[in-house]
């Protein structure tokens, strides 16, 4: 118990910071803890975890996806067309979604393991394309999105919301499986040291590729819940939630260096984030003011994480 504490341990802190910021949230809501309430906030707070785990997958192998909020803006643009009409109309759309979500990062994988370009260039680089596209699709927000699927991705399965519903397939479903892979092994090896990795026979290439195209599958995951949520397309929603994802899994115990974290801190990071905006609504903050405190929220998360990566760099530097 000791060593799964010991080793879960930022994890575990990240799900203690929620739970107490949830009980402040619900308690200082007028409406409390009731389903509607529950609702809401976990809806909020999915999109942002799915675009977290998009960013988890290029930070764990030592890498930054500034293209996560473009992938997802893409994304739902593309959801505006393809989600309303029959019932087989709109599964294939879904598919056909997650697809261009994960083509965008299978994109931002060749781009950086064989054009050898910096992760952080790359995807600044293919976000201005993704984006712009988005922008040809919907120069103004619109489209449809069928409101009774919305309605079902979004409300609550007796009582329990939805999005939590979605959280723990994510986590159960995928992510405890996934990582006694040999290719989620590979990720950590490979974020750990990408020399040593090489040197015990891991494909480095293929795994940063499958890291990338996982990435962006998330993104159009978001990408597609967020269409769910707001029922349109808007090419507008790239920048915020970029920033937003990289704070999330530095919030998550994620470190920036690569090769520690995992899914569940990325998805509790975002969960404390947005807790945190919903409590500043609450709180009486003005609204002009709330930007403010959420920039030094994310200035300040993005600095813990950069500064861990400089403590890591002294460390080798002092070791050679």
């Amino acid at each position: 118990m000791l060593d799964y504490l010991k080793s879960n341990r930022r994890e575990m802190i990240a799900a203690l910071v929620l739970i107490v910021l949830l009980a402040v949230y619900l308690g200082t809501h007028p409406r409390g803890a009731s389903t509607y309430v529950m609702t809401i906030w976990a809806n909020q707070c999915l999109i942002l975890g799915l675009a977290a785990c998009a960013q988890f997958f290029a930070v764990v192998v030592r890498g930054i996806d500034l293209s996560v909020g473009a992938v997802m803006a893409l994304s739902n643009c593309v959801a505006s067309y393809l989600l309303d009409g029959s019932a087989f109309g709109i599964a294939i759309g879904m598919v056909a979604v997650v697809v261009v979500g994960a083509l965008c990062g299978l994109i931002n994988g060749l781009v950086v393991v064989y054009g050898r370009i910096q992760p952080i260039v790359a995807t600044l680089a293919t976000a201005s394309i993704f984006v712009g596209i988005a922008l040809l699709l919907r120069p103004t927000p619109g489209g449809a999105v069928n409101y009774d699927l919305a309605d079902a991705m979004t409300l609550d399965v007796l009582g329990i919301p939805t999005a939590m519903v979605i959280a723990g397939v994510a986590v159960i479903g995928f992510w405890l499986p996934f990582r006694r892979t040999g290719l989620g092994l590979g990720l950590y090896a490979l974020g750990s040291s990408e020399q040593a990795a090489f040197q015990s026979g891991i494909n480095t290439k293929f795994i940063r590729l499958a890291a990338f195209t996982l990435a962006g599958l998330f993104g159009g995951l978001a990408g597609l819940f967020y269409s769910f949520v707001t029922t349109t397309g808007d090419a507008g929603i790239a920048a915020s939630f970029t920033l937003n994802s990289i704070a999330a899994v530095v919030l998550g115990g994620v470190l920036l260096r690569g090769g520690v974290g995992s899914l569940i801190g990325a998805l509790a990071g975002a969960f404390i984030l947005k807790t945190i905006a919903a409590l500043m609504f609450f709180s009486g903050i003005p609204s002009l003011a709330q930007p403010l405190f959420e920039g030094l929220i994310l200035a300040a998360a993005i600095a813990i994480g950069g500064a861990d990566v400089l403590r890591a760099r002294n460390k080798l530097e002092a070791f050679s």
